[in-house]
């Protein structure tokens, strides 16, 4: 490591102790991007084209979310410091870090249109000597909204996560070699200034992205103040990372970079699982500073599925809170904090109940990491129903919404896509549809749960792949789905349904 005792305009030292990774990152000297992005009426030709019979609103919801999505990309001003086109966060003028990670998981199917992976790039560009990351940059000038040792300065680390997960489906391996240097440094800051002593991690309502959850002690800002408490996101999601990064450098052949990961990932499994469960409530928890636990049963606790932290034999008893109607399985499900508690409001408010598309995303992510598929259909299916008659009823889609009624949340923003753009198109694809690419492997999963016809044509598979899918109407979940599919890259193509399943390979005509 080397120190750089050098001063910024104010005269004050920049304390960097500078990371090695940082010196592989390519963002930092790209070239500024000077192409005007796409105008949607230009490229909507390009974009998956879903069928679904008796769901028109559905479709149109579907087509509305990809009109509203391209109206809001954007150029980098020559003053910002971004290198790449990117799609607007939708909250303000500035660019947020995990807004932007989960628009990604449903931009990459309009990619033949846009690439809108590469909105990360001006984080990555962003990226100081040490690897912090700012979480919230201003489009306008690239003004940082916050200083690196500031409580609310970074995060959620979704970053790998959201890299990876692009991989796989992108089959993008030079995009890979890229951006893992620069993932790894990240890590490695939070690692270095956000854990405590005990190696768990801590964060604040404003870097959880669940900014007015109660999660700290009274006394402490439920913003700006980390309560000294161990969060069981910030734990987990290191977790996640770390074994993002794991797959990443065992793709690109660099496992010996960060061997040190897998130690944590072990010690930060047994941290949740010996000090943030608690038994009799079958749930995980935040830990205060004197070792007890919070009682605040947060959406938060459930990246720990996708983590892969949870046991076998507790997975039951966690997972049932999201189908207790006195807790998360309220009319409009997933609520973010649990209805049992006394903060909780059926009409939202922020993170105090509403239902947010990135966390539900995340929550139907995790219960597919676990087998649970039939359940996140179900929730999938519950919440793209309640997305869809809001949009009839508004006309468009809504940064959150109400958990126990058929209505936006209270003061959420419209036009919000953003990552409400999830549902309408990632939500329905991958879990109302069933399908689940793996380019890697050459193969595409067909979880099919509906009865009523339905199918893509243009869906992308990899790079250059397109394919053509449809299912007939079915009587019975039981009944083996009618299929025809075609391809213009060789795929296998796995059907599943209850009680079966059939592999067809197809090959480009």
């Amino acid at each position: 490591m080397t120190l750089d005792f050098t001063q910024d305009e104010t005269g004050q030292y920049r304390t960097y102790v500078r990371n090695r990774f940082v010196d592989e990152n390519t963002f930092l000297t790209m070239e500024r991007e000077d192409a005007a992005p796409p105008k949607f009426a230009e490229v909507s030709d390009l974009l998956p084209r879903p069928t679904w019979a008796g769901h028109a609103s559905a479709v149109e919801c579907y087509w509305k979310a990809w009109e509203i999505a391209f109206r809001n990309l954007r150029q980098p001003t020559a003053q910002s410091g971004f290198v790449a086109n990117f799609i607007d966060s939708a909250f303000c003028d500035d660019l947020f870090m995990w807004d932007s990670a989960f628009i990604l998981f449903f931009g990459r199917y309009g990619e033949r249109a846009f690439n809108f992976q590469r909105t990360l790039d001006n984080f990555y560009a962003r990226q100081h000597p040490d690897g912090f990351i700012c979480r919230q940059i201003r489009e306008l000038d690239g003004r940082e909204r916050f200083a690196r040792f500031d409580i609310g300065g970074t995060g959620p680390n979704v970053l790998a996560w959201c890299e990876w997960d692009y991989s796989v489906n992108a089959g993008d391996r030079e995009r890979l070699a890229r951006v893992f240097p620069v993932l790894v440094a990240y890590h490695q800051w939070l690692r270095m200034y956000r854990s405590w002593p005990d190696g768990s991690y801590w964060s604040s309502g404003w870097d959880s992205g669940m900014d007015n959850q109660p999660r700290v002690p009274q006394g402490y800002h439920v913003y700006w103040s980390h309560g000294f408490t161990s969060w069981i996101d910030a734990c987990v999601q290191q977790a996640l990372s770390g074994k993002m990064l794991l797959n990443m450098a065992e793709t690109l052949g660099r496992t010996n970079d960060i061997r040190d990961c897998q130690e944590e990932i072990e010690r930060l499994s047994a941290y949740a699982n010996e000090h943030m469960w608690d038994e009799a409530a079958a749930f995980y928890y935040d830990r205060f500073r004197d070792g007890g636990l919070s009682d605040v049963k947060t959406i938060g606790a459930y990246w720990a599925l996708l983590a892969g932290v949870v046991p076998q034999e507790r997975l039951g008893r966690f997972v049932a809170h999201l189908d207790n109607p006195e807790e998360f399985k309220r009319r409009h499900r997933v609520p973010s904090l649990s209805a049992d508690h006394p903060m909780y409001h059926p009409d939202g408010r922020a993170w105090l109940g509403a239902v947010w598309s990135p966390t539900n995303y995340m929550v139907l992510r995790g219960l597919t990491s676990v087998g649970l598929d039939g359940l996140a259909h179900e929730i999938a299916t519950n919440h793209v129903d309640s997305v869809v008659r809001v949009y009839e009823k508004t006309g468009t889609l809504w940064e959150n919404y109400a958990p126990d009624s058929t209505a936006p949340g209270q003061s959420a923003k419209r036009d919000f896509v953003g990552w409400a753009g999830l549902p309408p198109i990632a939500v329905l694809f991958e879990y109302v549809f069933g399908l689940r690419p793996n380019v890697p492997k050459g193969r595409l999963v067909w979880d099919v749960r509906l009865l009523e016809e339905h199918g893509v044509s243009q869906y992308p598979f990899g790079e250059v792949g397109l394919l053509d899918v449809r299912c007939a109407a079915r009587s019975t979940a039981t009944e083996r789905p009618r299929v025809k599919a075609s391809s213009s890259v060789p795929v296998v193509l796995e059907v599943r349904w209850e009680g079966g399943r059939e592999s067809i390979p197809l090959q480009p005509e």
